[in-house]
């Protein structure tokens, strides 16, 4: 019994081969493509969504509390107010405010702590109230010459630092409290740490 066998220069015995070829490139283009898109969208600034999902001013340079010349430690995530100068209605509102947004936390708020560093001291009758009524207020010194290198804006400031001593975001007196209660909530979210 003879068995018919067609030549291998047919035009169909090279069809399976550019099939695979075919297949190859496709694949190459679905795992390469996006990682070659993602790059050239990063390296040359198109397709950038303009839209954030946070309020304050993202500190993203790697800034610590030790920068800005605040000497402490915490393993917790931190609501600092920051007073170059005396510490008058706005820097005292931000301290308020700073231990409303922990309380608004709920079950969280053993993962937040609040603190003040001011680089002057504090009235007798302020600090009579602090003892009364913020318990848990960690004070810090403020090194005003450290402090005014690195931050421009003058006045007092509402800082979140992470647990790792890294400021995160940073809002002036004039925040409105929802926004950072919203913006503090969403990095407990995402954060495994503190």
């Amino acid at each position: 019994m003879a068995v018919a066998t067609r030549p291998l220069d047919t035009p169909e015995a090279g069809k399976p081969r550019a099939r695979g070829r075919l297949q190859l490139l496709l694949i190459l283009f679905v795992v390469l493509g996006p990682m070659i898109l993602a790059t050239s969208m990063y390296k040359l600034q198109f397709w950038v969504p303009e839209g954030r999902s946070y309020h304050g001013a993202m500190i993203g340079n790697g800034q610590g509390r030790a920068d800005i010349g605040i000497d402490a430690q915490e393993s917790r995530w931190q609501l600092l107010v920051s007073a170059p100068q005396a510490c008058a209605q706005d820097c005292q509102q931000l301290v308020y405010l700073a231990r409303q947004i922990q309380i608004g936390l709920g079950r969280d708020a053993s993962r937040a702590s609040h603190a003040l560093a001011a680089a002057q001291p504090l009235t007798a009758d302020y600090l009579a109230l602090l003892g009364r009524e913020y318990p848990q207020l960690q004070r810090y010194p403020l090194d005003a010459a450290r402090y005014r290198a690195k931050v421009a804006e003058p006045g007092p400031q509402l800082w979140i630092v992470d647990p790792h001593g890294n400021l995160v975001l940073r809002y002036d007196a004039k925040v409105n409290g929802k926004q950072v209660l919203d913006d503090l909530r969403h990095l407990l979210k995402l954060s495994n740490i503190g």
